[in-house]
């Protein structure tokens, strides 16, 4: 018997609907702040509370989204969402004062998590089980090339034209989104029990087979967090700022150029011979940091950490799906998601005070060996060989 493709036009589609968003959401991500302070005369506190709300309401809605799509439907919830996305982004075109655009910020943030987690949900759905470690970092790459292009595409943009004409670029890729989503062909399996007319409980906004894994998701986001957040203030801190925009370039290339590999060792050999080793890559990457002083060094632990974090995303997110019953894997992704994003917000928060106390040596220490223990957890909480 054959083995099942990947690459199947519904596949291609859901990752360009996940690609198109995303990269819209971090071309904002970078760019509002300075355009608050560069049209609005506002304050650079004011131009990271417009990045703050957006991700508060995506947390707050996420653990609602797995119990939305099952109520009314993957499918029918993805045009939904992706349609609110692209109008949200729209209306970037008109809004005309501060708290207009952090009323609007919240809201987008609302479609953002509901789109996200049903791109996902049906990319479980779509990838062949036998293959989902490996179709799912696939899928997955649209994220982390729209971590690339996005800020890119946006930075690059406000220095050649104005922000009125960024946002009406940022329209088309949205609307992009858009088609693509009325692309994809999914079964809008609804669970039954809302038809039972059963009350509301914690099982409608968790997937307990989910929690375990989503925790390890949680701390190793909280871990990450110290890169996305402060690389460049660290670089800035080494001497390095020449090469400190190319670290997530390296990250990129490298991540991207391992995971096909990684994918199918996934598939093949199961889940511990992969995951720990990647763990014990970024434990590594942390240290190297803390020696790093030249550009050569620096840039070498940006593959390290490439490799070794890269494709942590979509192995753990498969574990997080794959015990589910289909009519629940909107619930799996949404926990898995939810703890994800808590686990880079809380990061980004904890570790910045950390960083006054220790300095940044000592943090990547400190981090190397919370890595270890995480890896200790995970052996422990996943049993299956």
């Amino acid at each position: 018997m054959s083995e099942q493709s990947i690459w199947t036009k519904n596949f291609f589609s859901i990752s360009f609907v996940n690609l198109f968003v995303f990269i819209s959401f971090y071309a904002l991500l970078t760019t509002l702040p300075l355009f608050v302070m560069d049209e609005w005369d506002g304050t650079e506190a004011q131009g990271g509370l417009v990045v703050t709300v957006m991700l508060l309401a995506a947390i707050l809605i996420r653990p609602f989204s797995g119990n939305i799509l099952a109520r009314f439907g993957k499918r029918k919830m993805l045009l939904v969402a992706t349609i609110l996305f692209a109008v949200t982004t729209i209306i970037y075109l008109f809004v005309n004062g501060f708290v207009p655009l952090l009323w609007l910020r919240f809201f987008h943030g609302f479609s953002f998590a509901i789109v996200t987690t049903a791109t996902s949900a049906i990319a479980t759905d779509i990838v062949p089980a036998t293959r989902r470690g490996e179709g799912l970092g696939y899928f997955t790459m649209s994220m982390n090339l729209a971590i690339v292009i996005g800020p890119f595409l946006g930075l690059t943009l406000i220095q050649l034209v104005s922000y009125q004409m960024l946002f009406v670029i940022l329209n088309i890729f949205t609307i992009v989104s858009v088609i693509c989503a009325f692309l994809v062909k999914a079964h809008d399996m609804v669970d039954s029990s809302y038809e039972k007319g059963n009350t509301f409980s914690l099982h409608d906004l968790f997937e307990e087979k989910a929690l375990s894994i989503s925790l390890v998701g949680l701390l190793i986001a909280f871990s990450y967090s110290s890169i996305v957040s402060f690389i460049s203030v660290f670089a800035s801190s080494r001497g390095l700022e020449s090469v400190s925009g190319y670290f997530f370039f390296v990250f990129a290339v490298t991540m991207l150029a391992s995971r096909p590999f990684l994918g199918r060792q996934f598939d093949w050999r199961g889940a511990k011979p992969v995951i720990i080793p990647c763990m014990v890559l970024f434990s590594i990457g942390f240290i190297m940091l803390s020696f790093a002083y030249s550009p050569v060094i620096f840039l070498i632990t940006a593959g390290v950490i490439g490799i070794g974090y890269g494709s942590l995303l979509p192995f753990l997110l498969a574990l997080a799906v794959e015990k589910v019953d289909s009519t629940r894997s909107g619930y799996a992704t949404a926990t898995f998601f939810t703890m994800y994003d808590s686990g880079i917000a809380l990061g980004s928060f904890v570790l910045g005070w950390i960083i006054t106390l220790t300095g940044f040596s000592n943090l990547f220490y400190i981090l190397a060996v919370f890595v270890i223990l995480i890896i200790l957890m995970f052996h422990l909480l996943y049993k299956k060989e």
